[in-house]
Parts: structure tokens; sequence; C-alpha cells
């Protein structure tokens, strides 16, 4: 059964923003609500893993999102994993294009 490790809500800075970053070894998901995307923005989202508990953490995965999220089959939820990270990992936010903009997201554990 899922579990929520953590959540918030991440102000988008233009920059890579560290979401969260789980030191447990588990498999993870990044839940993100794109509500406030809007027409000419675009977010980028990367989870990040070791391959080796010594190693340097890498991206594993990403999506990005652009415009407004109105279809009711592009719905303003995304999910992005599951990944297996058995060295922990990080989940990170990055706004490249439009306006900064807030966005409440949760990782659980599942």
């Amino acid at each position: 059964m899922p579990a929520v490790v953590a959540s918030g809500t991440q102000l988008a800075t233009g920059a890579e923003d560290t979401l969260n970053s789980p030191t447990g070894s588990g498999s993870y998901v990044l839940l993100i609500d794109l509500t406030n995307l809007a027409n000419g923005d675009m977010v980028q989202l990367r989870g990040k893993r070791k391959v080796l508990s010594s190693g340097t953490i890498r991206t594993i995965g990403g999506a990005a999102f652009t415009n407004a999220r109105t279809n009711d089959l592009q719905g303003p939820v995304v999910q992005l994993g599951p990944f297996s990270m058995p060295y922990g990992g990080t989940f990170t936010l990055q706004q490249v294009r439009g306006t900064n903009r807030n966005y409440d997201w949760s990782v659980e554990i599942v």
C-alpha cells in the first residue's frame, strides 16, 4: 500500500529545484499537480538514483510538460515513476519556460 513520505508546495525558481531526496531503500513515485501550468510554460521533472551505494546520483527518468492541462485525458495531476531506489534518490522540478509558479507535490513509497 502506498505511503506518502514527503509533500509540499514548490515555487519554481527557474533552476532545478529539489523536491525530495528519499534516503531509504524502496520504489518511489512523484505525484505533482500541474494545475497552475499555463500556455507558454514548460516544466521538467526528473527522478534520480545511485547505481552503487558509493556511486553518484544520476537521472533515471524524466518528463517535460507544456501548456495548460485542460484536456480530461491530460489531467493536471501527473506521476513520475515508480523508480526502484535501493540507495535512495532525488526528485526535481525545473520550470524552463514561462512564469515561475507554485506546484503541489508528494513523494510516495509503493
